[in-house]
């Protein structure tokens, strides 16, 4: 004897009737996150069929559909987080939302992220950005907060080494030890930036990044440098004008920037000189020639880095505030 077939029961999503023995939603393409009038719920359905809180989406059941915006779109959405899906953007489009890439390069939380758009302060190859769903890409977009660069491309490392005396200021040396035995094992190719003698020590960089690398140690750039000398002699009162006048060399004239005496005691002076000048032993040739030797040598910034109490032999990687003035002082 033949059964009557049952009705099927009306969905509680409040969408279109179920199809089958526990399909989806009509229309829905399996996922109960369906589009606005798929007959589902009105919640778009993030790329890649998730939900928040969800790994992937689900079909409604045995007989859910097949349609490449519900669950079977998952497959080829790379398992995208569902915080970067945009209802509004093109499928197509490339690159990584414009607030992810901030809060990753640490400049806050993506709601501090999506704050900073909104007021205007971010920068995005030169133009202020104020829509919440560009995407970019950190590989190559130049972006910059309050007109302060941020580093985003993947890999790009910057340090800041406090080179100790006898330590020679190349990556590789046969004889003698060098700032590579400090950095072994690292994958990166790092460039170092500013070189001292090997009996001076204080602040060196270090850096993946080559053009910020040329730009740092090219004259033209003049990024300047302070050091701490301990000198033996008496500093005449006039020593400071007569430095910036300039002091004749073998090589040439050499003027320094900034001159000041920090303390004395009878013959032993400190000082501290600041030059853009970077030919070699500039510092000690210069104080020579004035009749006061220099018995130690520390330089304590290099351009807009300072050592702080950084100690000898140690190495640590520069804050993001520090990344964009680097980049800032050279025009990068």
């Amino acid at each position: 004897m033949n059964t009557p077939a049952r009705r099927s029961q009306p969905s509680k999503s409040g969408g279109g009737r179920g199809s089958g023995s526990g399909g989806g939603a009509r229309g829905s393409g399996g996922s109960r996150q369906a589009g606005a009038g798929s007959g589902g719920s009105r919640q778009p359905a993030p790329a890649g069929g998730r939900s928040p809180g969800k790994a992937g989406g689900r079909s409604g059941g045995s007989g859910g559909g097949g349609n490449a915006s519900g669950a079977n779109a998952a497959a080829g959405s790379g398992g995208r987080d569902w915080r970067d899906y945009d209802p509004f953007a093109d499928a197509n489009e490339e690159g990584i939302r414009l607030q992810k890439v901030l809060a990753q390069a640490g400049v806050g939380s993506r709601r501090v992220s999506e704050d900073l758009i909104a007021a205007g302060r971010v920068e995005v190859n030169g133009e202020i950005v104020r829509h919440q769903g560009m995407r970019v890409d950190p590989e190559t977009a130049v972006i910059r907060v309050d007109g302060m660069r941020i580093s985003t491309a993947e890999g790009i490392v910057h340090f800041a080494f406090n080179k100790p005396m006898g330590v020679v200021s190349a990556m590789d040396d046969p004889d003698r030890p060098n700032l590579g035995d400090y950095v072994r094992g690292r994958n990166e190719r790092l460039f170092h930036i500013g070189r001292l003698d090997v009996d001076t020590e204080g602040l060196i960089l270090l850096t993946n990044d080559g053009e910020l690398a040329h730009r740092l140690a090219h004259p033209s750039y003049e990024i300047r440098k302070v050091y701490r000398a301990q000198v033996y002699g008496t500093v005449p009162k006039d020593l400071g004008r007569r430095l910036r006048e300039g002091v004749d060399l073998e090589d040439g004239l050499a003027r320094v920037d900034h001159f000041r005496l920090l303390d004395s005691v009878g013959r032993n002076a400190l000082v501290e000189i600041t030059i853009h000048e970077g030919r070699n032993r500039i510092v000690r040739r210069i104080m020579d020639a004035v009749g006061l030797p220099v018995r130690g040598l520390v330089r304590t910034k290099f351009g807009p880095i300072s050592l702080g109490d950084q100690k000898p032999e140690r190495m640590r990687p520069l804050n993001k505030e520090e990344v964009g003035a680097v980049y800032k002082s050279v025009g990068l």
